[in-house]
């Protein structure tokens, strides 16, 4: 049995799509596995970012970056662009830097999709040695 020239097709670009980190991702609190906010990835100049486009707790959506510094400084938080400067390695996206806008620290940090799963999205922050990876989910 010949399988259709576009049943390939779509399957291939399904598979691609599947595997792309570009898009929509839910940011899940560790503790409870509450979601707080969406986070949209992009590549902007060969270099990949990330923006907080929705916080799910309403009263925290006009908060503010206080602790943030430089251009980030006071920025709502809502509207930040937490990832910045992404560069693809291999099936890793390496040496960017991820703030934390509770506490305004800035982490070096890698980003890859969970290789059991490619709607989880592993992102890992360092300090020296010390690290701590946090996953996030696929939003359609």
């Amino acid at each position: 049995m010949k399988i259709p020239l576009i049943l390939v097709s779509f399957l291939f670009a399904v598979n691609l799509h599947a595997q792309d980190i570009f898009g929509n991702w839910k940011t899940i609190k560790e503790e409870t596995g509450e979601a707080r906010s969406i986070v949209n990835i992009y590549q902007e100049d060969g270099k990949v970012f990330g923006k907080i486009t929705r916080i799910f707790e309403e009263s925290k959506r006009d908060k503010r970056c206080t602790k943030c510094k430089g251009e980030d400084k006071d920025e709502k938080v809502e509207g930040l662009v937490l990832l910045k400067n992404f560069t693809k390695e291999d099936d890793e996206f390496v040496d960017g830097t991820i703030t934390n806008p509770v506490n305004g620290k800035v982490y070096d940090s890698k980003m890859w999709l969970d290789e059991e799963n490619p709607d989880i999205l592993n992102i890992r922050g360092y300090v020296g040695f010390f690290y701590k990876t946090v996953h996030w989910e696929r939003v359609d």
